[in-house]
């Protein structure tokens, strides 16, 4: 039987985001952007599903006068992430 995959990280943008969080101590908005291509206004809801979820921890502040977003990966988001991986071993093993 095939194992349930996460809605939530079964997108490909979420799924990235979350793949770089797991490799660095934090990133923030203008890396996560670069990195996967996504324009501001999709990568920030994407962020916003993640944060509210618990998967991610986002904090918001100020350098100078502009706005700064950094995100870090949870232990309930590193958990969800190492059981979604998991799920999918389990589609490719079941032949």
């Amino acid at each position: 039987m095939f194992k349930e995959l996460d809605p939530l990280l079964h997108s490909q943008l979420r799924l990235a985001v979350m793949s770089i969080l797991l490799s660095v101590d934090e990133a923030d908005f203008v890396y996560l952007k670069e990195k996967t291509e996504a324009t501001a206004g999709n990568l920030s809801v994407q962020i916003d599903k993640l944060n509210s979820a618990g998967y991610i921890f986002v904090e918001k502040d100020f350098v100078g006068r502009k706005p700064h977003t950094s995100c870090r990966i949870t232990p309930v988001g590193r958990k969800a992430f190492e059981e979604y991986i998991e799920a999918l071993k389990s589609y490719i093993s079941n032949q």
